[in-house]
């Protein structure tokens, strides 16, 4: 008798991937076939451990030898796919950049001894220098990357001296060595003209190829110190990057310091006070690979069921509970914004969506400050602070594209700060002789202040040295100030301007690409404010200020930008049944002026013959009831034409 089998199917349950991992999963599986054997993390000692970062100018290779590094360690399958693994936003896909740095723990035997790689892949833009500055807390050596064909460049020598200031251990390697125009022996020439490095220690590679991507594994072991960890000690790790996920709520990247750290632990945050239970830990092989313990030394992910985007704090100490004091580990020095620009729903009913979608992307961007505002004609919204244009630039696209988001986003300021004159004026602002202004609407008369500041950067151009006076000649016109010129090598010089930030926010680096056919960089830090002469220009429309359009200038500038503005209004404003005088104001005093011409009927039309007092009767009353009408009518200005005006 033949038996009966009943198959019951089986039931699997797929839990969504976090965006930042989704592109990873499939390597997963393919890196654990290629371990030959079963590697327990936690016991590789502290001694075999090394933490890096690669750093270097936009377009130098970082990506690309992130994965020949990955391919090498068994942690990806060789294969021509491979580009830009680490990269996994869409925005970083389209244009190409890195915009967040990512970690990845990678496995490599040398001498017979397994050793755990720590490589976290930072951007290279001056925008992003938050991720770096993060990233470089949880390392102990860089590899300074640079491009034998391009040389040195603005970024170059800015990551040199960030990573220099932290006490890092530093690998210079020449990349794209295989390219026709390479010029290895010169680059590395100017590496010891600025930075004194001995050309003898670069390496040089080609990261697409794979040439010598093996020698920078052995020099990252023999060079690069071990962490400063102790396993021994009470368990101390800090955040320095989190992320969103809609099923596990905040995940934590953390760089554990002291002791270890085990699944069902409870864990206390220094700078909230609120206890967790651990829910999962993993290292990031690219993929998420769960583990049971994190020790001291080893970099990691975290999960502890926080539930909103405000509980985790980039900088904060985590340690567990039973410990009753934690000296919290030094956090990050928060960098300030640069510019600033406002943020609106398209509708209002899309505001409880786009504040929630805001708080998420902040937890996964820390550099980015939040405040609310409001405008009488884009309604309520936020007022938020960016490192630079193309930080505001990614961080909309990444609204649009992973919250599906239609934000709204004014013209990028930046920040003044004003110093008030007498007793009454200071007391009306909370005693506060020095208050910050960032909206132009806000910034106070003349009359009650005793001086203006605006930022100042300090900027550092290298370009080819036949396009030295245009480049003079694009500073002098943004008011800058010329403090300093070396001459790398024949061909290329680096100067250093003292600028207005304001100057440089729009489109500086735009016109700096385009006088020198694309072959200068330029890079800024912060050098604090300086008094400025500005003014407040109003916008008014037949009589009647718009608070939305005024603006902050600077004197010199103010009659050129009124010009351009008020053409722009006549442009976009639509023709009514009244005239409209679209006025410029500084100080009470109109420096542009344009006039928006009424729609006009013909009144004479009907007529077909008589006297012409009948035709001059009928003009008469159609001016008097134009007259009258301008003088009661309120200008109808449409919402779009405000956000036409106001976004950039």
């Amino acid at each position: 008798m033949n038996s009966l089998f009943r198959i019951r199917p089986a039931f699997f349950q797929i839990r969504p991937v976090h965006r930042q991992t989704r592109t990873f999963i499939r390597h997963m599986s393919i890196s654990s076939r290629l371990q030959s054997e079963d590697i327990t993390y936690d016991q590789i000692p502290v001694s075999r451990i090394r933490n890096f970062s690669i750093i270097a100018h936009v377009d130098h290779g970082k990506s690309t030898l992130a994965d020949r590094l990955l391919e090498l360690t068994g942690s990806i399958s060789s294969n021509a796919g491979n580009k830009q693994v680490l990269d996994s936003l869409q925005v970083e896909k389209e244009r190409g950049i890195t915009v967040k740095a990512q970690t990845a723990s990678l496995l490599y035997k040398n001498g017979g001894e397994n050793f755990l790689l720590n490589l976290i892949d930072t951007p290279g833009h001056v925008d992003f220098s938050n991720e770096v500055s993060r990233s470089l807390s949880a390392c102990d050596g860089v590899i300074l990357l640079v491009d034998a064909n391009e040389g040195v460049q603005a970024q170059t020598v800015a990551n040199y001296h960030l990573a220099k200031s932290k006490q890092l251990v530093i690998v210079p390697v020449l990349n794209k060595i295989d390219l026709k125009n390479a010029r290895p022996e010169e680059v590395a020439q100017e590496l010891f003209t600025l930075f004194e490095i001995d050309p003898d220690e670069v390496l040089r590679i080609s990261a697409k190829l794979g040439t010598g991507c093996e020698a920078v594994l052995r020099e990252i072991v023999r060079r690069l110190p071990a962490p400063d960890a102790r396993r021994d000690e009470n368990f101390r790790a800090l955040i320095f990057d989190s992320w969103f996920d809609r099923y596990r709520g905040a995940l934590n990247l953390v760089y554990v310091k002291d002791g270890n750290i085990s699944i069902g632990q409870e864990i206390v945050s220094c700078h909230t006070g609120k206890t967790y239970e651990v829910r999962s830990l993993a290292l990031l092989r690219p993929g998420e690979e769960q583990v049971n313990r994190l020790v001291a030394g080893q970099v990691g992910l975290l999960g502890c069921n926080m539930r909103t985007s405000k509980e985790s704090n980039i900088g904060d100490t985590l340690y567990l509970k039973q410990d009753k004091t934690c000296v919290p580990l030094p956090g990050f020095k928060p960098q300030q914004p640069m510019v600033f620009a406002g943020v609106y729903p398209a509708d209002q009913s899309q505001h409880p969506y786009l504040k929630s979608a805001i708080e998420k992307l902040v937890l996964n961007d820390s550099a980015v400050t939040v405040n609310p505002d409001s405008s009488p004609a884009l309604g309520q919204g936020w007022r938020l602070g960016f490192l630079g244009l193309l930080h505001l630039d990614v961080f909309s696209q990444r609204l649009q594209q992973e919250y599906d988001a239609e934000p709204i986003l004014t013209a990028p300021s930046v920040t003044y700060k004003i110093k008030l004159k007498g007793a009454k004026i200071i007391a009306a602002h909370g005693g506060n002789e020095i208050i910050h202004i960032s909206n132009p609407a806000l910034f106070p008369e003349k009359t009650l202040v005793e001086e203006y500041y605006e930022p100042f950067v300090l900027g550092t151009i290298i370009a080819p040295t036949e396009c030295t006076g245009s480049i003079i000649g694009l500073c002098v016109e943004r008011r800058a100030i010329q403090k300093t010129s070396i001459n790398i090598d024949n061909n290329r010089i680096m100067t250093t301007y003292m600028m207005p930030l304001n100057e440089i926010v729009v489109d500086f680096h735009d016109q700096l690409k385009s006088i020198s056919s694309g072959y200068a960089s330029f890079d800024y830090e912060d050098h604090g404010y300086v008094a400025s002469a500005l003014v407040r220009m109003d916008i008014l429309l037949n009589g009647q200020m718009v608070d939305e359009l005024c603006t902050i200038v600077h004197i010199s500038k103010a009659h050129s930008h009124a010009r351009e503005l008020v053409l722009k209004l006549k442009e976009l404003i639509p023709r009514q049944m009244v005239q409209i005088a679209i006025q410029a104001v500084v100080g009470g005093k109109i420096v542009a002026r344009e006039t928006l011409k009424a729609y006009r009927k013909d009144v004479t039309a009907k007529l077909y013959g008589g006297d012409v007092t009948r035709r001059m009767k009928l003009l008469k009353q159609q001016s008097e009831g134009k007259k009258k009408m301008r003088s009661i009518a309120n200008i109808n200005v449409p919402r779009d034409t405000f956000i036409n005006v106001l976004k950039r």
